[in-house]
């Protein structure tokens, strides 16, 4: 048996040290970078689609609605017309979902793809709880990003407090929708 000299035993040491302390230091960085993935996924929302959060509106009043100001909490976005009577039958239906919903966190978005002159006085005569903007044609792209590929109205959209779309429906809502979505959170 051959007995290492000195230097190669000190040489072979160091080696075994910054072996050590690579792997070391590569767990570290792998867990550093888990931990900060999982709080990162904790604290952010998805978005449905790209720039969804971004989105403005101008109101029938003439200010600004941002999306972002609903984001973390379930919205129920309706797409509708004053021309569109299926859309203006289930609008009161909507506003009771709002009113018993809101407090609990759901909020109701109705975006008009429709002229402010028709809004306005529709507004006036069918007074709504809930938040509406007027989406124009920018609307109607919104709709078909979310899954509307007719662009028909009413369209209606729940994305849950994660940002994920959870339901999806084209035509008139109807109660027992509503009761279904009341549960998304």
């Amino acid at each position: 048996m051959q007995i290492p000299e000195k230097s190669d035993a000190v040489a072979l040491s160091a080696r075994r040290r910054r072996v050590l302390w690579g792997a070391v230091a590569g767990v570290a960085a792998v867990a550093g970078a888990g931990l900060s993935w999982r709080q990162q996924a904790a604290s952010s929302v998805m978005e449905p689609v790209p720039g969804f959060w971004a989105q403005q509106w101008q109101t029938p009043q003439d200010t600004s609605l941002a999306m972002q100001q609903f984001q973390g909490r379930p919205v129920l976005i309706n797409f509708w017309a004053t021309w569109c009577p299926p859309c203006v039958d289930e609008l009161p239906l909507l506003d009771r979902f709002h009113t018993e919903q809101g407090p609990k966190g759901v909020q109701v978005l109705g975006l008009a793809i429709d002229r402010k002159e028709a809004v306005v006085p529709f507004l006036q005569r069918v007074p709504l709880q809930f938040p509406v903007a007027l989406a124009g044609l920018s609307g109607t792209e919104l709709g078909r990003a979310l899954g509307n590929v007719t662009g028909g109205l009413p369209f209606s959209v729940l994305v849950a407090s994660d940002g994920a779309v959870a339901q999806r429906k084209m035509g008139r809502v109807h109660a027992e929708d509503l009761v279904a979505w009341a549960a998304v959170k």
